[in-house]
């Protein structure tokens, strides 16, 4: 069950902090997020201050490649809980050289003085949740902002920030393939470095599933008009020079989202905060950790003593080369086949693998293994076909 020292070294050590407030729950949002009236400051800071020390004391002397303050909306932190929780990462640990730390943030929730404290307290890079560039469509995502503030609240961060990244969501109900790639076009020439671009999904205990359970969600996409969005997304954005590095997130040369790279490139990284999830090699073995949801459980479990980590499994060597496939092929990089075979002991399926690339769907590319361009929206297939 040991895994290989080298291995979460291939993927760097990334910290993700979940800030689990927001001003509203969003009908499609699946994410562990609530709505509260008031926020005691001062208690979640410490505790979450807390939490890190206590995680640095089991994975001592890393470097610290990208933190990444996810929600939830992380912009209704503070600016000085923000800049704590960075100072604490720093002394606990070393924050690697161009550490890259990204902040999500609501449109609504953002006013100057807030970005600014941002920027002073060490933050490098913004994710801004725009999700739609027209009125009448956030209306129906539940979203609290309009275009104008979309707008404002990019050009804001495109003042201060020199990497910026924003949202949308695309396959909405009543959406065209014209009017998707009228927006798209939109978008893109509001010169962002990176765009993650997510096809609607409807998640059971959400509003949106709720409404779809009893067919009240109407006008959403049949799979080929899906299908087209998807291949129009992937076109529009690769001839302006955005290509996709991984399924749903697209960059320019250069500004591809380093923390989530550690995930899909299966590096270590330490969850902390309500409903956060990590991956910790610690002594040699690889471990899964889940702390627990709800807020107000957390916050009283750390101050305890007790740690916020709700669940902590050990991931066999045959689960983490399982996890390395289907992290690994959703980037347009693929898998590095050595090192799979280093992790798992064993080659691919011979058969499989022939099988897929017959189809056209998977290719060797030096010593990688990728899936196509044709492979991608079939991902589901393909992995299943590979650890069949």
């Amino acid at each position: 069950m040991a895994a290989r020292a080298e291995d979460w070294r291939a993927g760097g050590f990334g910290v993700y902090v979940h800030w689990p407030f927001c001003l509203a729950k969003c009908p499609y949002c699946d994410f562990n997020s609530h709505v509260r009236a008031g926020v005691d400051q001062d208690r979640w800071r410490a505790a979450l201050v807390a939490e890190l020390r206590a995680v640095a004391r089991e994975v001592p002397g890393r470097a610290v490649t990208s933190i990444f303050f996810g929600g939830g909306t992380p912009s209704l932190m503070p600016p000085e809980t923000v800049a704590e929780v960075i100072g604490t990462i720093g002394a606990a640990w070393t924050l690697a050289e161009r550490c890259e730390i990204t902040l999500e943030a609501n449109p609504t929730s953002v006013e100057a003085g807030r970005f600014r404290g941002y920027r002073d307290a060490g933050v490098n890079r913004i994710s801004i949740g725009i999700q739609a560039l027209n009125d009448t469509d956030l209306r129906a995502l539940g979203r609290m902002h309009s275009v104008a503030e979309a707008r404002a609240a990019f050009d804001l961060a495109r003042s201060l920030f020199d990497r910026v990244s924003f949202d949308l969501i695309y396959a909405r109900q009543g959406q065209s393939l014209a009017a998707w790639e009228a927006e798209l076009g939109e978008a893109l020439r509001m010169a962002a470095d990176h765009l993650s671009l997510y096809q609607l999904t409807i998640e059971a205990g959400t509003r949106f599933g709720d409404l779809a359970a009893r067919g009240r969600l109407r006008g959403l996409p049949d799979a080929d008009l899906g299908a087209d969005l998807y291949l129009a997304t992937q076109e529009i954005c690769g001839a302006a020079g955005m290509p996709a590095y991984e399924i749903s997130n697209h960059a320019r040369p250069g500004a591809e989202g380093r923390h989530n790279l550690t995930y899909w490139r299966s590096g270590d990284y330490a969850g902390v905060g309500p409903g956060a999830h990590g991956r910790l090699t610690i002594g040699g073995v690889r471990w899964a950790t889940e702390t627990t949801s709800r807020p107000e459980d957390w916050l009283v479990a750390v101050e305890r003593g007790d740690g916020g980590n709700s669940n902590r499994e050990i991931v066999a060597v045959e689960d983490r080369a399982i996890e390395m496939l289907l992290m690994g092929l959703r980037l347009r990089e693929g898998i590095d086949l050595g090192r799979y075979r280093a992790l798992s002991g064993a080659e691919l399926d011979a058969g499989a693998v022939g099988e897929l690339t017959a189809h056209g769907l998977i290719e060797r590319h030096g010593s990688s293994l990728r899936a196509t361009a044709a492979g991608r929206p079939v991902l589901n297939h393909v992995l299943k076909v590979l650890v069949r």
